[in-house]
């Protein structure tokens, strides 16, 4: 009967060690990084917890550091929206947001689709237009542009606060429509047209659904700067029956300078909506940030 033979012990590589100091420094690197990100999100939140609390302080109460207050008052809330008057503010707010959104969306996707899939003459100088647009600060303009729609009847409008923001956001919206439509593949245009399709039918049927995350990520950045912006609607809606949250609350500032806490509870009211919106749409939103490479 024959002995029974043992398998061969494996033998160590020289790699070995080695490799497990990379995996090793590996996820020291990993902790590393993850321990910068919530030191960066605490220190963020610091002012957004302060505002917090003071906002439910009584009322009177010296603001001094963060600190838990010495009663619960939530009763600066609703004295803060009556004193601000902030159902009419919100009101106008949603209609100049909504109308923003809307028209900043659909000529963004034109203009996107345009400069990303189109061969034209001056393609080239329509894009650095639209460069310069992301480039020259709006400040520098708002003055004429008063004068300009207060010549047209547009000052104290709707109208006069909508189509200059949704051209404040369509430089940024058309860059970054044609940056998602140059990644496209040139294939699914070709087998599109192969298959009769026009130009509103590859649009429409075939581009956009596939870039809902981009249009997403974009509808939602317009709706926050368009919720939040105040120059603008400080200096071209100066009639209180048009003016927007960021305006209302600029002059419930003026009128309340000593009342920490009814001007912290207004700045919670005025933050809740694009809150809400990020928060409901943050998936998509990170999915479109995500999945849109910047392609020249």
């Amino acid at each position: 009967m024959s002995p029974v033979q043992q398998a061969p012990a494996p033998q160590r590589t020289a790699g070995a060690p080695h490799e497990r100091g990379r995996r090793r420094a590996g996820r020291g690197a990993g902790i590393l990084t993850h321990l910068i990100l919530i030191g960066f999100c605490l220190f963020s939140l610091v002012p957004f917890v302060n505002v917090l609390l003071i906002s439910v302080a009584p009322q009177g109460q010296l603001a001094v550091g963060i600190r838990w207050p010495s009663d619960i008052d939530f009763g600066n809330f609703p004295r803060a929206w009556d004193a601000a008057n902030f159902s009419v503010l919100m009101l106008n707010s949603a209609i100049v947001t909504l109308f923003v959104v809307t028209i900043g969306t659909l000529v963004s996707l034109l203009a996107g689709y345009a400069l990303g899939t189109m061969r034209f003459p001056g393609r080239g100088m329509v894009f650095v237009l639209f460069l310069i647009g992301l480039l020259m600060p709006f400040e520098a303009t708002i003055v004429p542009l008063y004068y300009d729609l207060r010549e047209v009847g547009l000052a104290n409008t709707y109208a006069g606060l909508i189509l200059p923001e949704a051209a404040l956001f369509l430089s940024f919206g058309a860059f970054w429509m044609r940056a998602h439509f140059l990644a496209t593949e040139r294939a699914l245009l070709e087998a599109a047209r192969i298959d009769g399709a026009n130009t509103w039918t590859i649009l429409w049927r075939v581009l956009v659904p596939n870039a809902r995350g981009p249009i997403t990520t974009m509808m939602v950045l317009f709706f926050i700067w368009s919720w939040n912006e105040f120059l603008l609607a400080l200096v071209l809606a100066q009639d209180p029956a048009v003016q927007t949250v960021p305006a209302g609350l600029g002059l419930f500032i003026g009128q309340y300078t000593t009342d920490y806490s009814g001007l912290s509870a207004a700045a919670i009211i005025m933050t809740v909506p694009a809150l809400l919106v990020f928060v409901v749409l943050q998936r998509h939103f990170i999915r479109g940030v995500t999945s849109g490479g910047v392609k020249g």
